[in-house]
């Protein structure tokens, strides 16, 4: 196997958190189960070529935990997400792509030991390629911040 260099092992684990936010809104929005949307994407996804472009590599570990750990902690994440959210705007009443986003970054804010900082910058670029012209990022950018402060307060 050939060695990765450091960006492209970075562009690879972006790729993932991206991949898992598009799969957790697959997952909301369908019956399936986390294992066979993992699969899924890593069979079909990770790589593939379409007519627009290819598709980045993503990392398949840490795409897997991202989901099993949005999975498997949704109530812990959400409540921190409630609680980071102005009180009229409970997360059920979230944008579902958005809502997808807070749970990946949740899960890797509460369950990795990536800094806190990372997690935020790496979702908010996720943001910014789902709402290009929108204020979503910066919403995304002030949860997560608040959220990043409740999950990992040493780190601030």
């Amino acid at each position: 196997m050939t060695q990765l260099s450091g960006n492209q092992k970075r562009k690879m684990r972006s790729a993932s958190r991206l991949y898992a936010v598009q799969a957790l809104f697959q997952m909301e929005h369908s019956s399936q189960s986390v294992d066979t949307v993992i699969a899924e994407f890593e069979d079909h996804r990770f790589g593939a070529e379409y007519d627009e472009g290819e598709m980045q590599e993503g990392d398949p570990k840490l795409f897997e935990q991202l989901m099993q750990d949005a999975v498997n902690h949704q109530a812990l994440i959400d409540q921190m997400t409630d609680r980071a959210l102005v009180a009229k705007w409970p997360i059920a009443r979230i944008d579902p792509t958005i809502r997808a986003l807070f749970r990946a970054a949740g899960a890797e804010m509460t369950q990795s030991d990536t800094p806190p900082k990372v997690v935020i910058s790496e979702f908010v670029d996720v943001a910014r390629s789902f709402y290009p012209e929108g204020k979503e990022a910066s919403f995304v950018n002030a949860v997560l911040d608040h959220m990043a402060r409740e999950a990992k307060p040493d780190a601030f």
